[in-house]
C-alpha cells in the first residue's frame, strides 16, 4: 500500500498538486484528518476523514477554487469536531456537478480497469484523454446535447475510424452516466443515433503459395542475418500454421502445451479462454525452442514472466526481405482462412478454427467461399463436358 502523503495545504501547494493514473488524497501536515483529493482530470475537493464509535467517515467539504484552503481549513476544523463529537454535522456546500472529465476518468476507473482487457483498457485511455476530454471535458454531464456530440464528431471528420471509436466510447461513458445517476434518465444518451462516418474496409491481403515459400526461406536465415531473434521467427511460424492471434501465440507459456494431446490452451483469447489444435509442424517449431528454468513464458519479454508483447519491428525486417511490405502480421492469420477454404472447409469450421464467436466475423471470408465453389463447379463441369462434348 502506498505512504500516506502529507504537507501543508497552501493555495500554492494546492495550486501545484497532481496526479497521473488514478486520483490520491494529500493529507494536510497540520490538521489531522483534513486532506485534498486529487483526480487525473485536474478535478481537486477538500475532504476530512475521522473516526466516531469506531468507525472511519470521511466528508466531502467543498472543491478547491470555489473556496480557499483557508476556508476549507476553517470549515475542515468544525466538521472534524462534530464528527468526532457525534454532534450533526455542520452543512457543507455541496459537492459540484461531475464534468464529462470527471466522468472519463470514473469511467477508466470503475468500468474499464474492473471488465476490460488490459489493451482495451489502454486504448480507452488514450482515446478518453487524447480525444474526448480536450473538447467535451469542461462540459458539465447534465448540459451534454446531441448538438455537442455531433460538433465533436465534426472535428474528427479527417480521422473518420478513430471518430467511430471514440464515439462508441462516449455511448458508454453515457450510458454508464445514467446507471450512475449522474444524469437524468429522461435527458437520454446524446451519443444515440449518431450517424457513424463511413469507414473505408481494410484491404484483406492473402499470401499466394509463391510468396508463402519466399516467406519460408527468409525465415530461415532470418537468426544468422539477424533480421529477427530466435523466438520471434517462432512466433511468426506459429502464426502461419495456426491461425492465431499475435497476442494469443505472444502469451503463450509451457504449461500451456499438452505435446501429447497435440493441443495448447489460450487462457486470454480474446473471446474468452480455448483451446486449439497444435499440428506437428506447431509442435517442431516448439520442441526446437530453449527454455528458460526461471520463467514459464515461451516467449518471453525483458520484465520477468512477463510475455513478449510486440514482434512488429522483427517482422518489418522479415517482410521487406521477402517483398512483403504490404502484408501485416494479421494477414497471416486472414492467409490460414483461405487455405482452409480452398482446401474444402466450409465457414462454421473456419469460424471455430479461428475462434471467433459470431458467425457475421467469419462471414467476411464468404466472397472466398464463393470463389472455391465456383473453381470446384468449373473443374467438375470440365471433366463432364470432356465425357460428353466432342
Amino acid at each position: 500500500m502506498a505512504a500516506l502523503e502529507y504537507r501543508k495545504l497552501t493555495k500554492r501547494i494546492v495550486d501545484r498538486l497532481a496526479v497521473d493514473d488514478k486520483d490520491r488524497v494529500f493529507w494536510d501536515r497540520d490538521l489531522p484528518g483534513f486532506g485534498l483529493r486529487v483526480y487525473p482530470s485536474g478535478r481537486k475537493v477538500y475532504v476530512v476523514q475521522s473516526r466516531s464509535d469506531g468507525k472511519s467517515r470521511r466528508v466531502t467539504v467543498g472543491k478547491a477554487g470555489e473556496i480557499t484552503a483557508h476556508e476549507a481549513r476553517g470549515s475542515a476544523s468544525r466538521l472534524l469536531g462534530c464528527i468526532k463529537s457525534g454532534k450533526p454535522l455542520v452543512e457543507a456546500p455541496p459537492a459540484a456537478p461531475p464534468t464529462v472529465a470527471d466522468l472519463g476518468e470514473r469511467f477508466l476507473r470503475e468500468y474499464a480497469a474492473l471488465h476490460c482487457k488490459p489493451n482495451t483498457v489502454k486504448n480507452y485511455r488514450q482515446m478518453v484523454r487524447t480525444h474526448i476530454l480536450p473538447v467535451l471535458g469542461e462540459l458539465l454531464v447534465s448540459d451534454v446535447e446531441r448538438s455537442h456530440v455531433l460538433s465533436f464528431q465534426y472535428a474528427m471528420r479527417e480521422k473518420p475510424t478513430a471518430a467511430n471509436r471514440a464515439l462508441d466510447v462516449l455511448l458508454k461513458m453515457f450510458n454508464l452516466a445514467e446507471r450512475w445517476n449522474l444524469r437524468a434518465p429522461d435527458t437520454g444518451n446524446p451519443c444515440k443515433s449518431v450517424r457513424r462516418f463511413r469507414e473505408k474496409p481494410r484491404k484483406e491481403r492473402f499470401l499466394t503459395p509463391a510468396e508463402l515459400s519466399c516467406l519460408g526461406g527468409v525465415l530461415d536465415v532470418a537468426v544468422e542475418e539477424r533480421l529477427a531473434p530466435e523466438q520471434a521467427v517462432a512466433a511468426i511460424r506459429l502464426l502461419i500454421l495456426t491461425g492465431c492471434r499475435h497476442s494469443e501465440i505472444l502469451g503463450l507459456a509451457w504449461d500451456d502445451l499438452d505435446f501429447a494431446a497435440g493441443e495448447m490452451r489460450l487462457r486470454d483469447s480474446k473471446t474468452g479462454g480455448r483451446v486449439v489444435p497444435m499440428p506437428p509442424p506447431a509442435c517442431q517449431v516448439l520442441r526446437e525452442l530453449p527454455r528458460k528454468s526461471d520463467n514459464p513464458r515461451i516467449f518471453p519479454g525483458r520484465r520477468n514472466n512477463a510475455p513478449q508483447m510486440d514482434i512488429n519491428c522483427h517482422w518489418v525486417r522479415i517482410r521487406e526481405r521477402a517483398g512483403l511490405a504490404d502484408v501485416r502480421l494479421h494477414d497471416l492469420r486472414h492467409t490460414y482462412a483461405s487455405r482452409a477454404l480452398e482446401l474444402g472447409e466450409g465457414l462454421p469450421m473456419i469460424g471455430k478454427l479461428l475462434g471467433h464467436r459470431k458467425i457475421e466475423t467469419t462471414a467476411r471470408y464468404a466472397h472466398l467461399a464463393r470463389e472455391s465453389v465456383r473453381a470446384s463447379t468449373a473443374k467438375v463441369a470440365g471433366s463432364i463436358g470432356a465425357d460428353i462434348l466432342c
